[in-house]
């Protein structure tokens, strides 16, 4: 292909992606090309994944166990709220976030930035159910790579996460026992 018709080509695919956000999103100014981008690094990364299990060896297993499916959603709610909503970790969200104020305990509330096309990673890194698809999949792929560790891993952040509800169940009683 000639670099002219490259280039018409080029401008052609951006107009089209250009209508297209306008025509969807109609008033709202949403990032389109940054969830298309966030897609495609999703692809990237799970298929990074899947080649090292590849390479590994290892067998897949026939089907998960339930209690490695439990072990692995309660591990993946903790660790997506330790990472998406914690005071703590508030580090690493900081060049893509505002801080808005506190929500509940030991959470903020962040907004994603919206200037120089940080807002969708932004929005990934405050949203607990999008960082959830990350962490379940790196969890998968742990299981199929490393699979005693990270059980062991697993199994720490499952015990945090029912740490917490103790902990929140604990608040709830002593507010009603004193009146608060």
């Amino acid at each position: 292909m000639g670099t002219a018709a490259g280039n018409c080509l080029g401008a052609r695919l951006r107009g089209f992606l250009r209508r297209t956000a306008r025509e969807y999103s109609f008033s709202h100014e949403l990032p389109l090309g940054g969830y298309l981008m966030a897609m495609a690094g999703f692809g990237g990364y799970t298929a990074a994944w899947a080649a090292a299990v590849r390479l590994s060896g290892r067998p897949l297993p026939e089907r998960p166990e339930p209690w490695d499916v439990a072990l692995t959603a309660m591990a993946t709610f903790r660790l997506s709220r330790l990472l998406s909503k914690a005071s703590v970790t508030s580090p690493l969200r900081a060049p893509f976030t505002t801080y808005v104020g506190s929500q509940g305990p030991a959470e903020l509330h962040e907004e994603a930035t919206t200037e120089n096309g940080k807002e969708t990673v932004g929005e990934l890194l405050t949203c607990p159910f999008c960082m959830s698809v990350w962490v379940a999949s790196t969890l998968g792929a742990g299981q199929l790579l490393w699979p005693r560790a990270t059980r062991a891993v697993m199994g720490t952040l499952a015990a945090l996460a029912g740490a917490d509800a103790l902990q929140l169940a604990y608040g709830a009683l002593m507010d009603k026992a004193t009146g608060e």
